[in-house]
């Protein structure tokens, strides 16, 4: 697999942000307001109005070759218990190809290493299969599950909660190990 990096966001990378969140037939919209196309000025307002919200937040672009393919952050970060809710949306090309697990892997590790958080959490709705076994194969388990939650493509769907505490993801190899103890001499 090529390499897969983490990078801050740049202007450049608006056109494949708005590509992925208007597409609609992967669409897994779980918000209050009705699912509808969103135009660029539509979203590019709906943009400007989560910066100025001033809700805790670290989004990184996913990068392949060079290649900007998606976006993956953490939302919600709770600066006193420790803990904050994992987002990553990839372009369709760049799915099943393990570059979601490898973005994963370096999130999971900023999170608990550099940020010195001790639990992620996510949502996903209950028939992305796919998604539920990569989040599970970067370590995330099934905490729950909210029947019925959401409205997706037609019908209700049970949205999946699952969650990764730091002390589980020691040992795993997308966390890096600890400094070895100096010795005195």
């Amino acid at each position: 697999m090529a390499d897969v990096i983490l990078r801050a966001q740049t202007a450049d990378d608006a056109d494949i942000l708005y590509r992925i969140a208007s597409e609609t037939d992967t669409w897994e919209e779980r918000g209050p307001s009705r699912p509808g196309t969103l135009t660029r000025e539509a979203w590019d307002a709906r943009n400007a109005a989560r910066d100025a919200d001033g809700s805790s937040r670290q989004q990184f672009i996913i990068e392949v070759d060079g290649d900007a393919v998606g976006e993956i952050g953490l939302m919600h970060i709770d600066e006193l218990a420790r803990h904050a809710e994992v987002g990553i949306s990839l372009v369709e090309h760049a799915r099943g190809k393990g570059i979601g697990t490898a973005a994963m892997a370096q999130i999971i590790e900023h999170a608990f290493v550099r940020g010195n958080l001790r639990r992620l959490h996510l949502e996903v709705i209950a028939s992305n299969a796919r998604a539920i076994r990569s989040y599970e194969k970067a370590g995330f388990a099934i905490e729950g599950r909210l029947r019925e939650h959401a409205w997706v493509r037609g019908h209700y769907e049970d949205i999946i909660l699952m969650g990764l505490l730091r002390d589980e993801s020691r040992g795993r190899e997308s966390i890096s190990p600890r400094p070895p103890a100096r010795r005195s001499r």
